[in-house]
């Protein structure tokens, strides 16, 4: 298809995504936002990845951010699968319903699909993400006895050196700039009980108190879609040792079919429970 096919005027956007004409460019006249990547005579043209960031914004200031922290959050969780958790399973085409969570309510959902997966997973490995030490250090004594019973267990954060050994986690440490330092990750990957969950922490002022922390987050137990994050933790774990990520690669069992239609539902429904349990947490009831 020719390039000016393609692309798309400032109209053909408003009308892709609702948003109208006029704040489309007085976003860009004031925040650089949307990037038009051409220009017909005095026209500007955008591509189909600045109308899914605008996409993207929109869905942020729906969540009561400002648009400029809907900008920024819109252009990090966009980040490329193969380095980012969230965003592998956000643009997987898995279908996966997002959920803003309180840490309270996310660490919640995460150890009960710890306790299941120790339940019901044969040897799986198992992966984690706690942006930084000092979070994964108040959990390592959790995570050591996983280690027991699993084939293989990874953890990154901000770690200042890798460390590894055969009956304890292997300590991944995260660059910089990986997106993966905003994420809540974890990861089962098991031929009996595939689940993960990962949360990407929303823009908030320097003062928020821990729990008031907010995460954008999906879960899934579909094997494919828990396939998918495994292997951006392979990646990662590529970066520091190539060896291990061969290993790991190597050890995968084969990932099996979709969800079956019986447990989308469920977790569909356990989807809307831990929402109405959110909202009653912050609201003291139910809104009618």
């Amino acid at each position: 298809m020719p390039e000016a096919e393609r692309l798309m005027t400032v109209g053909e956007l408003a009308r892709h995504t609702g948003v109208a004409p006029a704040t489309l460019r007085s976003w860009e006249a004031r925040y650089g936002f949307p990037t038009s990547v051409r220009r017909v005579g005095s026209h500007r043209r955008y591509d189909a990845e600045q109308a899914a960031l605008v996409n993207e914004v929109i869905r942020f200031r729906r969540s009561g951010l400002s648009v400029v922290a809907s900008i920024s959050a819109a252009e990090e969780s966009v980040a490329r699968p193969a380095t980012s958790f969230f965003a592998a399973l956000r643009s997987g085409g898995f279908g996966l319903r997002t959920h803003v969570l309180g840490k309270p309510s996310l660490r919640a959902v995460t150890s009960a699909i710890e306790d299941e997966c120790l339940a019901q997973a044969h040897r799986p490995l198992l992966m984690g993400a706690f942006q930084r030490a000092k979070f994964y250090r108040q959990s390592e004594e959790r995570w050591q006895e996983f280690s027991r019973t699993a084939e293989r267990t990874v953890v990154f954060a901000d770690f200042a050196s890798a460390r590894s050994g055969d009956d304890q986690p292997v300590e991944v440490p995260l660059a910089d700039d990986s997106p993966v330092r905003r994420e809540w990750v974890l990861v089962c990957d098991s031929p009996g009980f595939s689940a993960c969950v990962a949360g990407w922490e929303l823009p908030a002022p320097s003062d928020i108190t821990d729990d008031d922390r907010r995460f954008e987050t999906v879960w899934t137990l579909d094997p494919p879609a828990v396939r998918a994050a495994t292997r951006v933790g392979i990646a990662l774990v590529g970066q520091s040792d190539s060896g291990l990520s061969d290993e790991l690669t190597a050890s995968l069992p084969d990932v099996g079919g979709r969800a079956s239609p019986d447990l989308v539902r469920a977790t569909s429904l356990f989807g809307r429970i831990v929402d109405y349990t959110q909202q009653a947490g912050d609201t003291g009831s139910l809104a009618s």
